[in-house]
């Protein structure tokens, strides 16, 4: 038997996305809890800790896009039409931030201000943007056979709206949960009630969206309240709860470690678990599946060689540079142990 390579492709595709959930999730949730800290020392602080790894993070994001445009060229150009706008605000976001990042540093003592605004608001339009598009993918969109047939603002829903806004608390919950982390004194305290507030958050947050899109979409109803899928699946939900009462049992403790930021990714993960599990196997909902967006077989084997060979390589500097820039960070120094 041959191997799937649609399987294989949707699977790199989804960790590649994953990964950049998780790393530039936290890297944008500093961003985000920007204006809720007015001391000037502790964003700089909060910045060192994220500053010698932050561009890396969007790899990922561009091994997903490259990924998807080498596998599924229909899903590309269908989605891409689909979602311009939101996508186009998302890039504006995150150059708007990479700048404000850089400049911050190097701005004189008058105009620090000015940036610090600019980070944070490229950071919430950069969130929101991705939001808006998850909810605009789960969804679907009107298409003629393959062909989006969609007006240009049909991404704009309120559905759309309310995952864009509940992708802020999640970053914000990573974001707080890294500086529990990477921080010490007062702004490690601020963060662990921060910490605790997002997580309680979340867990209502994807309670609504676990309940909106059944209502909504048939399909996905099926997929979890049917049996024997809802026995199967029952474990989801149940894990997210979990995750959540312990996440703010250890925060409250103030365990010490990565124990607080590790159930924080766990939490995302299963979120993005749920995800998948009720839009597989389409890769343009409602009904274009990983195997009818497919690119022939020649030119998937073709660049799987050379992903199989990268995707490794960036494994290995991503984990040696967090290796490297671990420990805590503190006002007026850099990382120590």
């Amino acid at each position: 038997m041959g191997i799937d390579l649609p399987v294989v492709w949707a699977t790199i595709i989804a960790f590649g996305v994953m990964m950049y959930v998780i790393l530039d999730g936290f890297d944008l949730g500093i961003g985000l809890l920007f204006p809720f800290i007015p001391d000037r020392v502790e964003k700089d602080v909060m910045v060192n800790t994220v500053a010698p790894v932050w561009d890396g993070n969007e790899t990922w994001l561009v091994l997903g896009g490259a990924a998807l445009f080498a596998a599924f060229p229909l899903a590309y150009a269908t989605l891409l039409s689909a979602l311009y706008f939101p996508m186009m605000l998302m890039l504006a976001g995150l150059i708007w931030r990479g700048v404000s990042f850089e400049f911050r540093f190097k701005a004189d003592e008058s105009r620090k201000p000015l940036w610090d605004v600019a980070f944070s608001v490229g950071s919430y339009l950069a969130t929101f943007a991705q939001g808006v598009a998850l909810g605009a993918f789960i969804d679907g969109f009107q298409l003629d056979g393959t062909t989006y047939v969609g007006g240009q603002f049909d991404w704009l829903t309120p559905f759309s709206v309310f995952t864009g806004l509940a992708l802020i608390v999640a970053y914000m919950m990573l974001g707080s949960t890294w500086l529990v982390m990477r921080t010490t004194g007062d702004l490690h305290n601020r963060m662990r009630m921060f910490g605790q507030c997002t997580a309680v958050a979340l867990f209502f947050v994807i309670a609504i969206v676990s309940i909106w899109t059944p209502l909504v979409h048939q399909g996905v109803a099926v997929r979890w309240f049917v049996l024997p899928n809802l026995l199967i699946l029952a474990p989801v939900p149940i894990l997210v709860l979990a995750a959540t009462i312990l996440q703010v049992w250890t925060l409250r403790r103030d365990e010490p470690g990565v124990r607080p930021f590790a159930l924080a990714l766990v939490l995302m993960f299963l979120g993005y678990s749920g995800l998948a599990i009720s839009m597989w196997p389409n890769i343009i909902p409602p009904s274009v599946s990983i195997w009818s967006a497919a690119a022939p077989a020649e030119s998937m084997g073709f660049a799987l060689v050379g992903t199989l060979l990268i995707v490794p390589v960036i494994l290995v500097y991503t984990t040696w540079s967090y290796y490297v820039f671990r420990g805590r960070s503190e006002p007026g120094a850099g990382y120590h142990e």
